[in-house]
């Protein structure tokens, strides 16, 4: 299914040229070797371009569409017109390396397999090249002497008299050519159903946060363990060169396309797509799904509107969005040499819109600072507070079991409300977000001990739930001795919170004992304030205290903690 989305995905780019065709791909290049008609290097030209990052600059290399790289996972392998110091000038780190000597033999006679018969200039200098240069002077060669340290790791390509070698059509024709005598077992395709090549190895993924800087499979068989019936490495799942080439390409497109690529958790990356390859579905996504920049024009409240008329299946005014239109999201995640797919999601737009705005009212509660909470601040109230900016903190299976959760709307994983309670019981403190993240939790996975009566978007002054009106109670008591003791270093927060929740029978009586200590201490019109709405609260929770509190209970008490809190802070403001 995901090979298959893919592929659909790279026929839409091609139709809109918006990719390359079968055997070519994108290239990072940082440097020109420049040759003159004969052959000879005369120039060494840098390639990178400036580009902002946040508040600086930086250099990046620009990228060419080339000859599609060879998968290296060992011995020598050579690309065409473009490679690496070691392949097209036997440059090494170290003294006499015998490897690059053999890298760039492998590189000579590749391009002498491929350009033997090419009458072009072009073709005839590269060749001269080759037979030319010496390896075992190359270091001292003047061109190259002041570039020594820079060329380490650096993608190289030829330029002959200001022409790119790969703008040259006889050249283009004889890569072309060579691409497409195929060699090997055809069988049928498990992607396209048709008869083709099968790949061995497919060509490498890259982008993906954490994985290797060189690329890393997603599909990849080479252990003993993984095979069956005889076969060796990707004859296990056959598929064939162009969709090998096709899903690839693809996925490496989204993977260099900021607005169609966002990372969540600690090693999650997220690649999300609408089937046609219309960029306004990923823009309006990124902002909705993850807190991404707002497309031109729209507010914070419009992005709002938009889902919501999304996921009754309605068309927005604005934006040219269609709720029927197929989308997918890929979440992936490194696994040394290998991607491991950590969710793929596939549901039609409107539907998509739907689970998200569900998810989103889930976590209207009162003091929530967002219209709609990212996916983003959601993961990081899982972390110390401290560490709010630290992505690695965050568990990356939970963060890829919430984003599952989200996106096709099923219960939340267990592992979210357990992270949450932990900071919770650590800080002794509820934010807005931990507390929306309660209300949403035990909407969506229902429990009878944290009934929907506290789960409202404010203070239920009517409930009966005890839990709840516990927490309520602890609140009242906290702000009694705020204004009986301003500036206290300990309050009774930092002191009972965590064993009044689960404990009300053991604590309860010494905040009771407290509080008739502080309410001394207040103005009478205060004090009478305080001790009726005290009074009213312990009338309902009759004259015992529960031994303990469940789970599920706690999360009671913390509603009600947090939101009379919150009532409290509201009439403030008024």
């Amino acid at each position: 299914m995901i090979l298959q989305a893919l592929t659909r995905l790279y026929e839409d780019l091609y139709q809109q040229n918006k990719i390359a065709r079968p055997g070519w791909g994108r290239t990072k290049i940082h440097y020109a070797l420049c040759l003159d008609g004969d052959g000879t290097l005369t120039q060494l030209v840098p390639l990178q371009k400036e580009v902002s990052v946040g508040k600086k600059t930086a250099l990046r290399p620009q990228e060419f569409i080339l000859p599609a790289p060879v998968k290296r996972s060992s011995g020598v392998a050579p690309n065409f017109l473009w490679d690496s110091a070691p392949y097209l000038l036997g440059l090494s780190d170290k003294e006499n390396d015998q490897r690059s000597r053999a890298c760039f033999g492998a590189s000579q006679a590749l391009h002498h397999q491929l350009l033997d018969g090419v009458e072009s200039d072009t073709a005839q200098a590269i060749l001269n090249f080759f037979d030319g240069w010496d390896v075992s002077s190359a270091k001292t060669h003047p061109v190259i002497t002041a570039h020594l340290e820079e060329l380490s790791g650096a993608n190289l390509v030829f330029r002959v008299e200001g022409r790119f070698a790969q703008d040259d059509p006889e050249i283009r024709s004889a890569w072309d050519h060579h691409q497409s005598e195929k060699t090997g077992t055809k069988m049928q395709c498990l992607v396209t159903g048709k008869q083709d090549w099968i790949e061995p190895i497919h060509p490498s993924i890259k982008g993906v946060a954490g994985a290797q800087s060189s690329g890393a499979a997603l599909v990849s068989f080479n252990a003993p363990s993984f095979c069956s019936y005889g076969k060796e490495q990707n004859f296990n799942a056959p598929v064939g060169s162009h969709a090998a080439f096709a899903y690839t390409t693809a996925l490496n497109h989204l993977l260099a396309d900021r607005n169609n690529v966002q990372r969540i958790g600690g090693n999650t990356t997220v690649v999300f797509w609408a089937e046609g390859a219309d960029p306004a579905y990923a823009a309006f996504s990124c902002a909705a799904l993850f807190g991404g920049e707002l497309p031109q024009g729209l507010t914070d409240n419009d992005l709002r509107s938009a889902v919501k008329r999304l996921a009754e299946g309605k068309r927005t005014e604005s934006l040219p969005l269609d709720p029927d239109r197929p989308f997918y999201l890929l979440g992936l995640a490194p696994n040394a040499a290998r991607l491991s797919v950590r969710f793929f999601c596939r549901d039609t737009f409107g539907d998509l819109m739907r689970n998200v705005n569900d998810h989103q009212e889930r976590l209207q509660i009162d003091g929530q600072q967002y219209a709609m909470m990212p996916l983003w601040a959601l993961l990081q109230e899982t972390i110390r507070s401290g560490e709010k900016s630290d992505n690695e903190k965050i568990n990356p299976v939970m963060a890829g079991a919430v984003a599952r959760a989200v996106f096709s709307g099923t219960r939340y994983p267990a592992s979210l409300l357990e992270s949450m309670m932990m900071r919770i019981r650590a800080e002794r403190q509820i934010t807005p977000g931990r507390a929306a993240i309660l209300k949403a939790y035990y909407l969506k996975n229902e429990n009878h001990q944290c009934p929907k009566e506290v789960l409202t978007v404010s203070l239920n002054e009517n409930s009966t739930n005890v839990p709840y009106i516990l927490g309520r109670l602890f609140s009242l008591y906290e702000t009694v001795q705020e204004k009986a003791n301003p500036g206290i270093n300990a309050t009774i927060t930092d002191r009972y919170f965590n064993a009044a929740s689960a404990t009300p029978a053991m604590i309860f009586p010494i905040l009771d004992n407290l509080y008739h200590k502080h309410q001394r201490k207040l103005e009478e019109g205060i004090r009478i304030y305080y001790d009726k709405q005290i009074g009213e609260l312990k009338d309902r929770l009759g004259e015992a205290y529960p031994t303990r509190l469940s789970l599920p209970e706690q999360g009671s008490f913390d509603l009600g903690y947090y939101q009379q809190k919150q009532r409290r802070y509201a009439k403030k403001e008024a």
